[in-house]
Order: structure tokens, then sequence, then C-alpha cells
């Protein structure tokens, strides 16, 4: 009984996450409605809780009350539905890119993506994504708050389906630990910037300044993550060479 018991938050927590498997579909009904405003929103909310779920599962020892549950293949399954197949069916649907080449770019994403999520180094040791990491579901969200014209969206999705085999690095926020707590107060001035955009009844002024802050914290974020392209990783004292004479 107390195993039982024991194994009740570990469930809760695998829960949690199966609910973006949830969100995922409530976003694709609202695809085919056209309630284009609201399957973004759920696509956030799927975006939030694979940011936390994580950190619960380890705050929780999941993988030690639950062995036999890998939460590491629910969480890839959730995040291709609501990063990568979810959002490419929003991109279809709503028309942001030439008609002429969407089911060829759709496929594109699809392999592409397939490429990330296989990758068994798809994260550096020091918490940094290598190459774009199928972020389709923020694609999405800015090609349709920008309403850029269907070409222009046509030539960035062909741009990070090239990006997914660049070698570039991208930050994680909640696994990189090279900038203390400042990325994760970035995130969180981009997650409230990002979802006050999709806030219903927000006036035109307001609602331009929200998307400028997100566009600006985005583009820091990928900033951190190129910065590290270039100056490589950083060698931690235990990593670091011993110079001098040798000491017997």
């Amino acid at each position: 009984m107390n195993s039982t018991l024991r194994s009740v938050p570990a469930w809760a927590v695998h829960a949690f996450t199966a609910s973006g498997a949830v969100l995922a579909f409530l976003s694709l009904n609202a695809i085919i409605a056209e309630r284009w405003v609201e399957a973004l929103a759920w696509l956030f909310l799927a975006l939030a809780i694979d940011g936390v779920d994580g950190t619960l599962a380890r705050l929780l020892r999941v993988r030690e009350r639950l062995p036999r549950i890998n939460g590491a293949t629910l969480d890839l399954v959730i995040d291709y539905l609501t990063y990568v197949f979810v959002p490419t069916v929003f991109i279809l649907r709503a028309g942001l890119m030439p008609e002429s080449v969407a089911l060829p770019l759709a496929a594109a994403i699809q392999l592409s993506s397939l490429y990330v999520f296989a990758r068994e180094d798809m994260k550096t040791d020091d918490g940094y994504f290598r190459g774009f990491p199928a972020l389709w579901n923020l694609v999405a969200f800015y090609l349709f708050v920008l309403q850029l014209l269907p070409g222009a969206g046509a030539l960035l999705i062909g741009l990070f389906v090239l990006l997914t085999f660049a070698p570039i690095h991208m930050v994680h926020p909640f696994r990189v630990r090279d900038f203390g707590i400042g990325l994760p107060l970035l995130t969180l001035l981009w997650a409230v910037t990002t979802l006050a955009v999709l806030w219903p009844w927000q006036a035109d002024p307001a609602r331009t300044a929200c998307v400028a802050m997100s566009l600006a914290a985005t583009g820091l974020l990928v900033g951190l993550g190129l910065w590290r392209s270039i100056r490589g990783p950083r060698i931690s004292v235990a990593d670091a060479p011993i110079t001098g004479p040798d000491v017997t």
C-alpha cells in the first residue's frame, strides 16, 4: 500500500505531461474550425506544460517511483504533436505559405523534425540544442501574428528546415546555466509578452508593444545560442588542462 501511495505523485506528473496530447487535439479542432487564436493558445499552454514537467519529474523522482513508464518517450511523442505536427497543419490551413509549395514544405518540416527527435546528441552537455530544435509552434505563431506574405513565410520555413542541420546552437531556457538567473527571467519576459499577444480584448497599441517585446526577447534568446556557437563550451575548472611545472 505504501508503495502505491508513493507512486501517486509520479502518476500525476505523467498525467500532467500526457495532457499535452489533449491540448494538441483541442488545437487541431480549433484549426479545423479556423479559430486561429484559440489554436495558438492551446499550443502555448502545451509549451508551458512542457517547460515545467521535466523539473517536476526530477523533483518527485518519477523515474525511480515508476521505472516501467518511460517519461522521456512520453514527452517526445507529445512534443512531436505540439511542436511539429499540429503547427504544420496550422501553417497549411492558415495559408501562411504559397499553395504551390505548401505540401513539399510541410513534408520537409516533418522529415527534418524527425531527424531532430531521433538524434542521440540533440542537446550538448551544457544544455544547448544542436541546430534548430523543431520549434514549429513558434514559427507558426510569428508567421500568423506578423501576417507576412506567404512567399516570405515559405522562405523562412525553408531557412529553418536548413538550420535544423546547421552547426549552430540554441539555448534550452531551463538547462543552460551560463547566464545565471538572467536566462529564466528573459524566458519569463518572452512568455508573458507572447501570451499577451493572444489576449482577445487587447487594444492595438498594447498588442503591438507586446509583439515587439516578444520578438526582442526571442532575438536575445537566439543570440545567446549563436554566441555559444562562436565561443564554444565553457571549460570547468575540473576539466581545464593542467599547466605549469609537473609537481609529484
